[in-house]
């Protein structure tokens, strides 16, 4: 599946629709952007985790660690659960799944994995 050719015949609707989709896909790449935020992204990717057990896993502090993931709320990335005092997070959808498995594949994949990749 490639990119959409454009053609200079595109409806004033469409066009607005696409500045929507590009400041949406803008935000979405601004958030993951951050070496914080992608990390607790990967972990997510394996299932929900605690506030705490994300702190371990990145050996950060609270403060930090909530700050990032209040930004990945607010762009709509991951969502939270409370159980007593904990905080659990989890991915929100498929995006941030699938634009993970991409970076993995294109820069965390063994060299041939990459190479196999590029060439299909």
């Amino acid at each position: 599946m490639g990119l959409p050719v454009f053609n200079k015949d595109i409806s004033e609707q469409e066009m607005d629709r696409m500045v929507d989709n590009a400041t949406t896909a803008s935000n979405f790449l601004k958030a993951i952007s951050h070496e914080g935020r992608l990390m607790i992204l990967c972990h997510l990717v394996s299932g929900e985790k605690s506030v705490t057990e994300l702190e371990d896993l990145l050996a950060a502090r609270q403060a930090a660690v909530s700050q990032q993931l209040s930004r990945l709320r607010l762009e709509g990335l991951v969502v939270s659960r409370r159980e007593g005092k904990t905080i659990y997070y989890r991915l929100a959808d498929h995006r941030p799944r699938r634009m993970l498995e991409l970076v993995y594949a294109l820069f965390c994949a063994e060299e041939d994995d990459q190479t196999d990749a590029s060439t299909a």
